[in-house]
């Protein structure tokens, strides 16, 4: 059977906020939800339809593959629903909760850790080359007495009586049977009698973690790199959370960076634009030598290829832009100044001629 589109499902456009995903499936579960509608096989099908496509959709990695292969790209271990509407409401405990008004989720259940940020300031070469730092993050860590689990070391961990260690009870109220977290162990599933003196029974204690992180040649401003698994510790088994290290770059006073080009400002003297020369070229590495031609003028731009900035986790480099600044002299000799006034007499001469020439040629001479 052939499976419909997920955004036609929920009605939704394929570029619709998380927000509109999430207010789309609302609408539907609140329509054909089992106790609204019992012993109605058509809108059990449609609830759990629904459910399948929000699971997909709200998922930005899931959507994402989704968007560009269709079903076949969320792989042959995804099994693509599910098999009852309890799977549903223990899939989505805290959705329903939130929707239809049941409980909180401000529990000391596991949960995940927090993602923390660090701004990064490097210099343009350590951003054009890579570098490696060590940065010292202030975070919460697994605490090391009890390893994680909240209790005293020796000290013995229950199952919770009441909700027999699943962390969710369910509730009932009109048609609506959601699951919330368990009043009893918060949603932990657990009972911890005797607390770790340590960390006061929540599983992880602050710490200053050195963390070695290396920046790949090519960064920019703005750039982020994620460091999984370096943010806060989950609290009470949870995951813990990613670490941000947001990357600004230092200007520097040889090179201006235009996406993976360099552009560089390199004076000449008059005679050298004039004459044609060899010049010296700074690069990011040693400089190397550039034949400018005869004539050339103020402000022409020369590319040497490959010789710019990588790109990232490429083997693409760009461009080394040169620009050539015709140097004006100053301070002139008395001789320089001679050989100046005669090179303008000649080039007034030059164009006294070429005038005249023009002018017999209009006029038929």
């Amino acid at each position: 059977m052939t499976k419909r589109d997920y955004y036609e499902i929920l009605g939704v456009s394929r570029d619709a906020t998380a927000e509109e995903i999430k207010t789309a499936y609302r609408k539907l579960a609140l329509k054909y939800h089992p106790d609204r509608n019992p012993d109605d096989p058509e809108a059990e099908a449609k609830f759990k339809e629904a459910a399948e496509a929000y699971e997909v959709l709200r998922d930005p990695q899931k959507r994402a593959q989704y968007d560009r292969f269709g079903h076949a790209g969320l792989g042959n271990g995804y099994g693509g629903g599910f098999e009852s509407t309890e799977d549903i409401f223990n899939t989505f405990s805290d959705i329903f909760a939130e929707f239809f008004g049941f409980g909180s989720t401000s529990g000391s259940y596991a949960r995940p850790g927090a993602d923390l940020r660090y701004n990064l300031t490097i210099s343009f070469r350590e951003a054009a080359k890579g570098t490696e730092v060590d940065l010292n993050i202030p975070k919460r860590e697994t605490c090391s007495q009890c390893g994680g689990s909240g209790a005293e070391p020796g000290s013995k961990i229950e199952i919770c009586p009441q909700c027999g260690g699943r962390g969710q009870v369910y509730r009932s109220q009109g048609f609506f049977r959601v699951s919330m977290p368990c009043p009893m162990c918060s949603g932990r599933g657990e009972i911890i009698r005797n607390p770790c003196k340590k960390c006061k029974g929540r599983g992880v204690v602050r710490v200053t973690k050195t963390i070695k992180v290396r920046v790949p040649a090519g960064v920019d401003n703005g750039t982020r790199l994620r460091i999984r698994g370096e943010g806060e510790a989950g609290e009470y088994g949870g995951p813990p959370g990613d670490l941000y290290v947001v990357i600004y770059v230092e200007e520097d006073k040889v090179f201006r960076r235009e996406g993976q080009d360099l552009i560089v400002r390199v004076e000449v003297s008059f005679a050298q634009a004039a004459l044609g020369a060899k010049i010296k070229v700074p690069t990011l590495d040693e400089p190397v030598d550039m034949e400018i031609p005869k004539g050339t003028q103020s402000g022409e731009v020369f590319k040497l290829r490959g010789l710019g900035l990588p790109a990232l986790n490429s083997p693409y480099k760009g461009d080394l832009l040169v620009e050539v600044i015709v140097k004006t002299p100053q301070n002139l000799t008395k001789r320089q100044v001679e050989l100046l006034k005669e090179f303008e007499e000649i080039e007034q001469s030059k164009k006294e001629s070429g005038f005249k020439k023009i002018f017999k040629k209009v006029m038929g001479g």
